[in-house]
């Protein structure tokens, strides 16, 4: 899709403009499903009247993504993976980001297994403003025992509301576990040759999404996949194969990047769907925790980097997690837009008319950064963003997106001229530059603070409050 281009969607679209799908013209609503702002489904009178048929057979076809997308439990926490249409994002962008699964195992005593359940359920970090949480929860029948699998599916279904992988090539295993988790929607681990046809079946039965298993043949995979759509499996994730570090580890990188060369620049429908890898490999040579735990985070960030749109892992440590966490954050934000807040007047701590006022862009990761230091520093104070469209202060002064104009504008919109007694304010070290400028257009003081925001505090003591 990334080829295609609004002209080439409006073509099958009816062109009447009548604004029923919210855009204003026909044209805004092709750039609109490009974007994935709008379906096709939108168009009300392409999906309604028989006469448009074949226009909306094409844009069917123009618009479905080579990667099928494949949803993952149901809620509000349902994962959805796959969906990609281009091999590089800076061609588009992707849209939906690795999944992780962090394994549980049907050998773990009860309570236990309750524990970290509940772990992998609540864990979540902040990074520059929004959530970072595991995805799913993937139960391994290692015990042998089809009852006591079903026991750890109850589990992991009473104390989490997160979607669940359930692992075993034992249809009997997988059935247990469907009937139990059949509301949840749930992944079955997985089709292989020897067991496709009990495996599909459960999986129409169910209408669940299956995983299909063929290490290390792609080949194989391929068959594997065609037999599971004869007989009726519509959403299929693709295993090649995960080997821990070593001499086959990176055939099994050079397999998903096959994989999905074949589904986007080739156009193989059997390659098109989710890839997923299985970084707990790094547990099963017996290494000391810490070892496997760092082996398990460089596979992931590997297979991460070369197409994974679902990965199982073990650890919960966060030395392991959050490389991995912010990894996909920066890989799954839109490169066409940068991460922002809103650019007005912050209040950080208890500031009085007599605090200090600072200077930010509003480029999210810049004013995290400064406001978390300010914070760690205990100082009391305001804190003006600026709308430098999402940029950083070097980057912004670079293209002139920080001005003594838009300083201007910031402080004269913001009222914090209403807030303190005094007229100081304090800008970045890297906007030195344009100190003279504020103060022509503003009549404040300014003050040139620290380039290292970590500063801020020790600066605060000695030139703000040691003049107060």
């Amino acid at each position: 899709m990334a080829k295609v281009s609004p002209l080439e969607i409006y073509k099958h679209l009816p062109g009447l403009n009548c604004k029923e799908c919210g855009e204003d013209s026909c044209m805004a609503f092709a750039s609109a499903l490009i974007e994935r702002k709008k379906k096709y489904e939108d168009c009300a009178p392409l999906v309604r009247e028989e006469k448009y048929k074949k226009k909306l057979d094409k844009l069917v076809e123009l618009v479905t993504p080579p990667v099928k997308e494949v949803v993952i439990g149901t809620g509000e926490r349902a994962c959805v993976i796959g969906g990609e249409e281009v091999m590089y994002r800076h061609e588009l962008t992707f849209f939906n980001p690795t999944a992780l699964f962090i394994d549980v195992s049907d050998d773990l005593p009860a309570d236990e297994l309750a524990e970290r359940v509940a772990k992998i359920n609540k864990f979540a970090i902040e990074r520059v403003g929004q959530k970072l949480r595991l995805d799913g929860i993937a139960v391994r029948a290692k015990s042998g025992d089809p009852a006591r699998f079903g026991e750890a599916v109850v589990t992991a279904v009473e104390n989490s509301d997160l979607p669940l992988m359930l692992c075993s090539f034992d249809p009997e295993h997988l059935e247990v576990g469907l009937e139990i988790a059949i509301e949840r929607r749930p992944l079955i681990y997985a089709a292989t040759k020897e067991n496709v046809d009990a495996v599909a079946e459960l999986a129409v039965k169910h209408n669940a999404p299956v995983v299909a298993s063929s290490p290390g043949d792609i080949q194989g995979l391929l068959e594997l996949v065609a037999k599971l759509r004869s007989k009726g499996v519509e959403d299929i994730v693709l295993d090649v194969g995960t080997y821990p570090l070593g001499a086959k580890f990176g055939s099994s990188l050079e397999n998903m990047v096959m994989l999905r060369r074949l589904a986007i620049e080739k156009g193989e429908k059997l390659a098109g769907y989710p890839i997923m890898g299985v970084p707990l490999v790094a547990w099963l040579n017996g290494d000391e925790p810490a070892k496997a735990a760092m082996q398990e985070c460089i596979i992931a960030s590997t297979q991460l980097l070369r197409y994974a749109d679902l990965l199982v892992l073990h650890s919960m440590d966060m030395f392991s997690l959050l490389p991995l966490l912010t990894l996909r954050q920066n890989i799954y934000t839109d490169p066409r837009v940068p991460i922002q807040v809103d650019a007005k007047l912050y209040e950080i701590g208890k500031p009085d008319e007599n605090s200090p006022v600072l200077l930010t862009t509003n480029f999210a990761l810049t004013y995290y950064t400064v406001a978390s230091d300010i914070e760690a520093g205990k100082v009391d104070c305001y804190l003006l963003v600026v709308n430098t469209e999402g940029l950083a202060v070097e980057p912004a002064m670079a293209g002139a997106k920080l001005t003594g104009s838009l300083v201007k504008e910031a402080i004269e919109e913001s009222g914090v001229e209403n807030k303190v007694k005094h007229r100081k304010l304090i800008i970045p070290g890297m906007a030195a530059r344009i100190s003279g400028e504020i103060e022509d257009l503003t009549g404040w003081e300014v003050i040139v603070g620290p380039i290292d925001s970590s500063r801020i505090p020790a600066f605060i003591e000695q030139k703000w409050k040691s003049e107060a």
